[in-house]
């Protein structure tokens, strides 16, 4: 059996799942979330967006994070009666402050210390999944595509998965083609962070303050002028660009008084746009959508009204529950590293190969 950890660019909390798996499928036992202690996810968001920081700072929050999901993971294992010496790994996501996949010196930063983890629980972490695709030419991400592939790829019709997390990405998985999969951009980070700033809420839930406001064209149109969306896979993107100061450049550029709620409407709008651009009406599928984006009535009924083609459905319809699914492609990758098997796609991140991914710690 292995953990799998995963706290991703939406800052909700940390998403637990303890699962084991055979050549086809996967079998869920437990998941939980806990919440994030918020004078980290502070320093987190701090970070990501750039703020000045000491490497006093970085290793500080470094160790915290290992200490957390330390925490974490032993509390889960008392909740579930599980026993450490049952876990064959645990695979650990960590915590991305900074992805730059293109330029001279491309790099990614996953904070969270899995020697921490692995002295703290007893338990075999693999962690760092992303840099050695990156190593090899990728863009080490999305990294998911290759777990959908294990989880769907078997169909004679075209199956896209959709995670909407703080950033969304997409999985196309064509019949005797090769996997797609990239980040379309934005998926519930700029509608959380406007929501926080104007109701103190953490979340719009089920999109009921952008349900109230009227969408801006003109604004909605010059938010996809941004060049991301202009370029083509592989790619992908994170907080390290769409965050509140690139929204707030936004509504500046576009200077005219708008309400509060007009802009969540055109940001939730703006989420599913962008996830629809990518997509045809011609060659219609499954979309399966999974993560927090996948709770939001609102954003999935903007979703069917931009795709009217396709069945827009979530995960758990398939039987796999949306709010583990990245945590359980964790667990997965752990058992891709200690199989020795790849647990990238090259046609996917852009690497120059198939490789294992993941660096292993031991917890003697």
């Amino acid at each position: 059996m292995y953990i799998g950890i995963m706290s991703g660019t939406s800052l909700d909390g940390i998403d637990l799942v303890a699962a084991d798996f055979d050549d086809q499928s996967a079998r869920t036992h437990h998941q939980t979330m806990y919440p994030f202690p918020e004078s980290l996810k502070e320093k987190l968001i701090a970070l990501s967006q750039g703020a000045p920081v000491t490497l006093e700072e970085i290793g500080t929050i470094d160790h915290f994070l290992g200490k957390t999901y330390a925490s974490a993971v032993n509390q889960f294992l008392a909740e579930t009666g599980l026993r450490a010496e049952s876990i064959t790994a645990i695979g650990c996501h960590g915590q991305t402050v900074f992805h730059q996949p293109s330029g001279p010196m491309p790099f990614t930063m996953q904070l969270g210390d899995a020697n921490i983890i692995a002295a703290l629980t007893g338990i075999t972490t693999v962690t760092d999944f992303r840099r050695k695709d990156m190593a090899l030419g990728g863009q080490g991400a999305p990294l998911v595509p290759a777990f959908h592939r294990y989880l769907f790829g078997e169909n004679n019709k075209t199956r896209v998965v959709l995670n909407i997390g703080g950033i969304a990405n997409i999985s196309i998985m064509t019949p005797n083609q090769p996997v797609i999969g990239y980040d379309t951009g934005p998926g519930n980070m700029l509608m959380d962070s406007w929501v926080l700033q104007h109701q103190n809420t953490p979340y719009d839930q089920d999109g009921k303050w952008a349900a109230s406001g009227t969408v801006d064209q003109a604004l909605l149109t010059q938010m996809l002028t941004d060049n991301y969306f202009a370029q083509t896979a592989p790619k992908s993107t994170g907080r390290e660009r769409f965050h509140q100061g690139w929204l707030t450049q936004q509504l500046t550029q576009f200077g005219q008084e708008i309400a509060p709620e007009d802009v969540q409407a055109t940001l939730l709008t703006f989420t599913a746009t962008s996830i629809a651009n990518e997509l045809s009406n011609d060659d219609a599928g499954e979309l399966l959508v999974c993560g927090g984006g996948a709770k939001n009535s609102t954003l999935m009924k903007a979703l069917q009204h931009a795709l009217p083609s396709w069945q827009v459905m979530t995960t758990d319809a398939k039987g796999v529950d949306g709010d583990s699914m990245e945590a359980l492609a964790f667990a997965w990758l752990a058992r891709q590293a200690l199989k020795g098997e790849p647990g990238n796609l090259p046609e996917v991140t852009g690497a120059s190969r198939l490789c294992r991914l993941g660096a292993i710690y031991y917890p003697d």
